[in-house]
C-alpha cells in the first residue's frame, strides 16, 4: 500500500512529496502504540478521496510517493534520530517534501535537523498539548518529552494548543526563545491565527503532535489532554502559514490506533493530504 493508495505511484524521481513511515514508540511513557501509527494512517488514507472538496482539486496529481517503512534501531532515541537525520536529509537533498508519518515525537527532531541542514534558516511550528522542553527525561535528551527543547536549540519554535508541562519547562520558557501559545489562546481570541502567523516567515517545518486535538475528537494517542483545540482552528492556521511561508517538511506523529475505531486514523490521513493541497495551492 502507498498512501492514498494512489495506482501507478508517482515517482521518486517526479514526486513533490515523499511519505515516510517511522513505526517507533520506544521512549512512550503513557500508552504504547504509536509505532501502529504510520500503517493505520497508510490503510485510511486508501479509503479517502482523492478530490479535496474544499481546495477544489486532486492533490495527489502534484506527486505522491511512499517509500517503505524506515528500519528501527532499538539501541535508543539517539541512534533512532541518527537513522531519521539520514533518511530525511536524503529526500530533501532531492528539494522534495518530506512527510513523515510517526511513531512519537522523538523522531521529529531528526527530521528537523536534516532538514536544516538544507535550509539554514528554517522556523519550527509545532502543535502539541505538552510543552516537549524538559532537557531530558528517564534519562535520555531524545526522548519523545525533549523534543522540543533540542528543536529549539537549532531552529527558531513555535507552539500551538500547550495546555501541560512541567515546573522544569514553565521555569525554562520565560528564559527561552521559544514562543509558545496554548490552547485556551487559540479558543479564546478572535484574531489568535494572524497573532501566531506572524511570528513565522520563510522556510518553515511542520510538527504535528496528534493529542494538540481535544480527545473528544482524537482519543487514539499516547498522552491525551482535556481541553484542546478543533479540526478547523489547526487547518485556518496551517492554510494560513501554507499561504504566507515555504513549508520544506511535516511530520504527523502520536496516533496510537484504537482497534475497532477508524475515525482518528482517517482524520490523520486526511489532515495530511488537506496539508498537502494547502502547500501546492
Amino acid at each position: 500500500m502507498n498512501f492514498g493508495g494512489i495506482y501507478p505511484e508517482c515517482s521518486m524521481r517526479d514526486a513533490l512529496f515523499v511519505v515516510v513511515p517511522v513505526p517507533y514508540d520506544l521512549t512512550s511513557t503513557y500508552q504504547p502504540g504509536s509505532r501502529r501509527g504510520p500503517a493505520a494512517i497508510i490503510e485510511a488514507s486508501t479509503n479517502m478521496e482523492l478530490y479535496d472538496e474544499e481546495l477544489k482539486k486532486e492533490t495527489y496529481t502534484a506527486g505522491i510517493h511512499t517509500i517503505e517503512f524506515l528500519s528501527i534501531d532499538a539501541r535508543g532515541p539517539r541512534q533512532m534520530v541518527s537513522a531519521v537525520r539520514r533518511k530525511i536529509a536524503k529526500i530533501a537533498a532531492l528539494e522534495k517534501i518530506p512527510v513523515m508519518l510517526g511513531g512519537e515525537h522523538s523522531i521529529s527532531f531528526g527530521a528537523v535537523d536534516a532538514v536544516k541542514e538544507k535550509y539554514p534558516e528554517l522556523m519550527v511550528l509545532q502543535f502539541d498539548a505538552h510543552a516537549d522542553l524538559r532537557d531530558s527525561y528517564q534519562g535520555s535528551p531524545f526522548s519523545h518529552a525533549s523534543v522540543a527543547r533540542r528543536i529549539s536549540e537549532i531552529c527558531p519554535l513555535v507552539q500551538v494548543g500547550i495546555r501541560s508541562m512541567s515546573k522544569e519547562e514553565g521555569d525554562f520558557l520565560p528564559a527561552s526563545t521559544v514562543k509558545s501559545y496554548s490552547a485556551d489562546f487559540v479558543l479564546e481570541n478572535k484574531d489568535w491565527c494572524q497573532k501566531i502567523g506572524k511570528d513565522l516567515s520563510g522556510d518553515v517545518y511542520i510538527s504535528i503532535d496528534l493529542d494538540v486535538f481535544d480527545p473528544s475528537i482524537m482519543p487514539a494517542t499516547g498522552t491525551p489532554e482535556p481541553g484542546g483545540i478543533y479540526w478547523k482552528n489547526v487547518l485556518q492556521l496551517l492554510k494560513a502559514v501554507s499561504r504566507s511561508c515555504r513549508i520544506r517538511g511535516f511530520d504527523v506523529v502520536e496516533l496510537a490506533p484504537i482497534p475497532g475505531i477508524v475515525a482518528p486514523d482517517f482524520m490523520a490521513a486526511k489532515l495530511i493530504y488537506r496539508l498537502m493541497g494547502y502547500i501546492t495551492e
